[in-house]
């Protein structure tokens, strides 16, 4: 078997745990004796252990005296900090393998390069750049958080055959079961879930995965005057929510109120949502807010839900966006319309 084999075994075992690591990378790693895997593993939930750790774990007793003359694999450099664990490069030093194959360097200014350093100062011979974009890929999140300084922003929203998002203004089913069951799952993988006042007002909506099993995301509101009720859903205790206002900082109970300017107010929001240490938004609406990422061209991936047998002639109108479509998925009787920003350079 190859290097990019075992790389490509690592990443399909990172990818078990999407949604579940933040702010941690997602991360894989296999151990290799004589093109016989002996270990793997992947990090599994922030917190709690690395995947090379987990890797180390899993070999077999009997199999332990090999550790020596294997190859670990792992889809991102090894860490080489003090967190809420030690560092796996230290442990990779400690065990003395006999080779480090790694998908990418990690950009961390934590990492980067010095967990490479202290495995090649322990003599371990160590190749990176195996699958470098597909390692890239796995954590596009991660990589524009700490190269672009701001969340990985993706875009979400349903449309009728002729272009609207609701019938008279009034809340409407526009997509199909299928199509709220994808929904879900991506509001599982995302740390974060963004919406605008009108739509806070509009639908009263609980954001969370209700219609699946999985992580609900982190709430984010945006509404400037405080006009939302406190016994709106997306205030109840099934998630952590953020409003975004002009009126006050504080805390209550789930609820954090973080105060922000309005002009230049998705620079502003990237800068806020930095320093909250999240690493992905998931923007849901409505049309005026989906508007204003699109304008300022701060997006990465957006899909739209089209439901090309219904017309509903009036009503709130779906933003405008003028990209290429990527690709078209068919979900029963809706076609969800995939597009990625030319800017986007992580997938």
């Amino acid at each position: 078997m190859t290097d990019k084999f075992y790389l490509q075994r690592c990443i399909q075992l990172a990818e078990k745990a999407i949604g579940k690591t933040y702010p941690n990378p997602m991360v894989g790693a296999v151990i290799v004796h004589n093109d016989k895997i002996i270990g793997e593993g992947y990090h599994k939930k922030a917190g709690e252990a690395h995947a090379e750790i987990n890797a180390i774990n899993s070999v077999k007793d009997e199999d332990f005296n090999l550790l020596k003359e294997s190859t670990i694999y792992v889809s991102l450099e090894p860490c080489a900090h003090f967190g809420k664990t030690p560092p796996c490069a230290l442990k990779i030093k400690e065990i003395g393998f006999k080779k480090v194959v790694i998908g990418i360097i990690d950009s961390h200014d934590k990492v980067s390069g010095k967990g490479v350093k202290i495995i090649e100062d322990a003599g371990i011979s160590v190749e990176s750049g195996i699958l470098e974009q597909e390692s890239l890929t796995l954590n596009k999140r991660f990589f524009t958080f700490h190269q672009k300084s701001r969340p990985y922003i993706i875009l979400k929203w349903a449309e009728s055959s002729d272009g609207f998002m609701d019938k008279n203004f009034q809340p409407t089913q526009i997509s199909n079961s299928l199509c709220k069951q994808f929904v879900h799952k991506m509001r599982s993988e995302e740390h974060a879930i963004l919406v605008g006042k009108n739509t806070a007002l509009h639908d009263n909506p609980s954001l969370t995965t209700r219609e699946i099993t999985g992580r609900n995301p982190i709430r984010i509101l945006i509404d400037f005057k405080l006009e939302i009720p406190e016994n709106f859903a997306i205030f109840n205790e099934e998630a952590e929510t953020i409003v975004f206002n002009s009126v006050k900082n504080e805390v209550k109970n789930n609820v954090q109120f973080i105060k922000i300017e309005k002009d230049n107010f998705v620079q502003n929001l990237m800068e806020k949502l930095f320093e909250q240490n999240i690493q992905s938004v998931l923007v849901e609406g409505g049309s005026f807010t989906l508007q204003q990422f699109i304008n300022a061209n701060i997006w990465d991936e957006a899909f739209v839900l089209k439901n090309p047998d219904l017309k509903l002639q009036n009503g709130t109108k779906a933003p405008i966006f003028n990209f290429k479509t990527k690709e078209k998925i068919d979900f029963r009787d809706n076609i969800i319309e995939y597009y990625i920003n030319p800017e986007n350079n992580f997938i």
